[in-house]
């Protein structure tokens, strides 16, 4: 049975979760938080294609630290994926440490945002946007 490691969005720890179950409710084994509970979930070469292959949506930010729409934009994306939690995962991937995502992607400019629904690409926008102009491209996005 093959799985993946996440970082708990409470206590940091990392958790081994099975690519089978990525689907279901999963809780963090040290301080029993929600694992996938509305936080954005970070994005690495060991965790991203058994994400993607759930049935829920996956909006993924591809963004870096150096980059200043990308942290203006951070604030955009936590709090649409709060408001969306339990139907849209939401994935942020540091190209800088995930090199290998960007290029299989083909990320040229940052922050890029897609959207995959049943492990396909639907849709994708470059740039940072205000919130309700995010929200309506997603909705837009998920509709398709």
């Amino acid at each position: 049975m093959s799985s993946f490691k996440t970082r708990c969005p409470s206590c940091g720890g990392l958790n081994r979760v099975p690519n089978e179950r990525v689907a279901e409710s999963a809780n963090c084994g040290k301080c029993k938080s929600a694992l996938f509970d509305g936080t954005p979930i970070e994005g690495t070469v060991d965790n991203f294609s058994a994400l993607l292959q759930s049935n829920t949506p996956v909006v993924v930010d591809f963004w870096a630290p150096w980059c200043n729409p990308c942290v203006g934009f951070a604030p955009v994306f936590a709090d649409v994926a709060q408001d969306q939690a339990g139907n849209v995962r939401f994935v942020k991937i540091d190209t800088e440490t995930e090199q290998q995502l960007a290029a299989q992607f083909g990320i040229r400019s940052i922050p890029t945002i897609m959207v995959f629904k049943n492990g396909q690409r639907v849709d994708m926008i470059n740039g940072a946007l205000p919130k309700n102009q995010f929200e309506q491209w997603l909705n837009q996005a998920l509709n398709k």
